[in-house]
């Protein structure tokens, strides 16, 4: 209290003399991580650019980074491995603020991309909780990448690894977003970014603080024909226009230097048509079918490079925190609300005679929830930290299907079907809870030693009900300048995610050309796991660290997930048991207007037995699996990533930066003479980006910067395969974008 009360004073003074001559200060705040934490990288230090009318607007940047830092500390990730993007990160990264927030997480260590968006952390299929300044969010139903945007970050991390008790239900990875406020992002910036492919993204944001209140808003629309990754190696994809609308606000009122309250809103609506494959084999066409009466009337068209497929997906969500401190107690408290809905549409006669099904499908996620966060600085070496999560949720599902009945055999045995379709409605609903409690304590009986030790009780009642008691142990030693080493184990409980198949739908289509080859639909379970954890990190010059981490995890009831069918809706199953382990080789060099980084990951990813939502699968891959570990679909065994970038005169009010970065993969696996049996051509892709930035071009008279960029994707036009179609869960073939050059300009005001 002292130290903040001699800088508020000192800000008086300051800003005293400075009166109404209305000159730009900037305020510098420092924030370090935790002494305790495995990653010893300090995050930079943030420099606010603030108006100078009064003394109220130096407290109000103190008392903001001092709230900020207590936040922090309510959930620090002791003993885990935590990768940062700084704000100054994030706008190198080819793209910016413009970029998809899953291929930002690309450049972070053992993170493989995906068909649809997709990512996979450690080997794990889609277990990434996001958090937005310390609440995660309810788990969604968005398929093309997340309804979050990288633009409403002023830095964020990724954290793996044994992580502490605080962290529940989803476990492959965190990524805590700290947003943007109107303290350290005044005033506005407007932004117009495309190029080709029909690519217009124009963006706005607006932030400001004026007393105990602060709001920062961002929201942008976005048009191009690469919404969903090609079905073939052509440049253009055929039928991929996508149409989508992002906003973002933040909202805090600042009643003291101890309380702050923040409400966060967030809308998504995008809509995607879904790329043809042309060329493909109609299954249910018969010799007169283009005059018969089916032909006549149904719309649509029967030619796959004509198809016209679509599916719409909405995410809205609504956070409201208070964030208090009281004397050796810090708690941020927290009510949220998020609903999540997926619509396909069909091409009602095209899906019918490809694939003897043409299903409209919407599902639908309403959830509503609690999360409390207490820290307690009990002693010295003791900090204690407890707290809950409560989620309330709704499910629905409804679909209307069209399919042939089956009118007899042929002579080899084979269904023959008629040709008048049937037309097959099946709709479900379910309310359930997911919830989780935990205590632990941060004990330090050596200044460079740290242990923190915890537990968790989990529990889910939706399509199961099951808990678990978790125990948790991370060990972090500083045993000589620069260098941390850290080992940790987490017992992990994985409630099942939402996109299952009520068993009483699966007779609906019995007889029919949608009828499953296996009947058999056990629930699906909550995933178990021991997760071990090791590594070292050592700092060899300023500036320059490198480290290494080994993992290993033993699953039970291990949670995969699939795309069935033509809607592009995943659904979850258990393996019986699962076993992913790996290691990660990571280093990063900062030092003035240079930086590099670079990181490497090996990864293996099997399981054995299919033991739920089994009609998903053939019986031959079935009872190969049910006595032989496979290797998982989203298995990828290599996975790097690099990136460079150097400001040049950047000291100037003209700085140029030139950027570029790397990821390469082995391939993610398809079927060979056995289920995942083998692995895509590997493949390197590379970004490079220009941006030239003029400081405060209009002088005083307009306040703000102008910046230009260029951005190049895939430079060396690489054609290379996500996913050939084949493997457990995998639906259409998917390619890699092919050079894309995007052009920008913005201009703050």
């Amino acid at each position: 209290m002292m130290v903040r009360s001699a800088a508020l004073l000192l800000c008086s003074t300051v800003f005293t003399a400075l009166g109404s001559s209305m000159a730009l200060a900037e305020t510098t705040t420092t924030t370090t991580e935790t002494k305790q934490q495995q990653k010893p990288t300090e995050t930079k230090p943030q420099t606010v650019k603030v108006i100078a009318h009064d003394k109220n607007d130096a407290e109000q940047v103190i008392v903001t980074a001092h709230l900020d830092r207590m936040r922090s500390e309510l959930s620090p990730s002791t003993g885990a491995t935590v990768h940062k993007f700084s704000r100054q990160a994030l706008e190198t990264i080819p793209g910016g603020d413009n970029a998809p927030l899953n291929q930002v997480l690309l450049q972070a260590p053992g993170v493989a991309q995906d068909s649809y968006g997709q990512i996979h952390v450690r080997g794990d299929h889609n277990e990434v909780q996001f958090r937005l300044d310390g609440v995660q969010l309810p788990e969604g139903l968005s398929v093309f990448g997340q309804a979050l945007m990288t633009r409403f970050a002023d830095n964020m991390s990724l954290t793996t690894g044994a992580l502490p008790s605080q962290f529940g239900f989803l476990q492959a990875a965190v990524v805590d977003i700290n947003t943007k406020n109107g303290t350290t992002n005044s005033g506005g910036n407007l932004s117009l970014y495309g190029g080709a492919r029909d690519y217009f993204f124009p963006s706005l944001q607006y932030g400001f603080h004026k007393g105990k209140w602060d709001f920062f808003a961002t929201a942008d629309y976005v048009h191009d024909r690469t919404g969903i990754e090609n079905t073939t190696s052509s440049f253009n994809a055929i039928h991929d226009l996508s149409e989508q609308y992002h906003f973002l606000g933040h909202l805090r009122y600042t009643a003291d230097e101890d309380t702050r309250i923040s409400f966060i809103a967030g809308i998504s609506n995008a809509e995607y048509q879904l790329p043809n494959n042309p060329g493909q084999q109609t299954q249910f066409a018969m010799p007169a079918y283009s005059g018969s009466d089916l032909a006549q009337q149904l719309n649509g068209s029967v030619d796959s490079a004509h198809l016209d497929e679509h599916q719409k997906q909405i995410t809205d969500f609504a956070i409201l925190a208070l964030q208090k401190e009281m004397g050796d107690f810090s708690l941020q408290s927290s009510v949220f609300s998020r609903y999540s809905s997926l619509r396909y549409s069909p091409d009602w006669l095209g899906d019918l005679v490809y694939n003897g099904i043409a299903q409209q499908a919407a599902r639908s996620v309403f959830s509503m929830g609690t999360q409390h966060d207490v820290t307690w600085r009990a002693a010295k070496d003791h900090t204690v930290r407890f707290g809950f999560q409560l989620f309330v949720e709704r499910n629905t599902s409804k679909s209307l299907s069209r399919v042939f009945a089956q009118d007899g055999e042929d002579a080899d045995g084979n269904a023959t079907f008629g040709t008048t379709p049937l037309s097959i409605y099946d709709g479900s609903g379910k309310t359930g809870t997911v919830y989780g409690l935990y205590a632990q304590d941060e004990w330090r009986p050596l200044n460079n030693l740290t242990i923190n030790y915890g537990l968790r009780f989990d529990g889910v009642s939706e399509y199961t009900a099951e808990k678990q008691v978790s125990p948790r142990l991370n060990i972090v030693w500083k045993p000589w300048k620069g260098g941390v080493i850290h080992a940790g184990y987490s017992r992990y409980f994985t409630p099942p995610p939402f996109e299952v198949v009520s068993s009483s739908s699966l007779y609906k289509f019995a007889g029919t050309s949608a009828a499953p080859s296996v009947y058999q639909n056990n629930k699906v379970r909550a995933e178990r796991d021991h997760y071990f954890d090791a590594g070292i990190e050592q700092t060899i010059l300023p500036g320059w660290r490198v480290s290494f981490d080994a993992y290993y995890k033993l699953a039970h009831n291990l949670i995969d997930e699939g795309q069935f069918g033509a809607p592009i809706i995943l659904s979850g199953f258990n393996y019986r048991r699962g076993q992913v382990n790996g290691y990660e080789v990571s280093t990063s060099y900062d030092r003035g207007p240079l930086s590099l980084y670079g990181n490497f990951a090996w990864s293996r990813a099997i399981g054995k037995d299919i033991t739920s939502a089994q009609f998903n699968m053939s019986p031959d891959d079935l009872a190969y699996i049910q006595h032989r570990w496979i290797h998982l679909d989203h298995d990828q065994r290599w996975t790097a990533s690099a990136g460079a970038a150097y400001s040049f005169f950047h000291k100037t009010r003209f700085p140029l930066r030139l950027s570029a970065t790397m990821v390469y993969g082995s391939g993610l696996r398809a079927d060979g003479l056995v289920p995942n049996g083998v692995a895509l051509t590997p493949y390197a892709t590379v970004n490079f980006s220009a941006v030239e930035t003029i400081h405060n071009t209009f002088g005083s008279a307009w306040p703000g910067d102008t910046q230009f960029r260029i951005d190049v994707i895939n430079l060396g036009d690489h054609t290379y395969k996500l996913r050939d179609g084949s493997g457990i869960g995998v639906g259409a073939p998917q390619y890699g974008l092919r050079r894309t050059i995007l052009g920008g300009i913005s201009q703050g005001f």
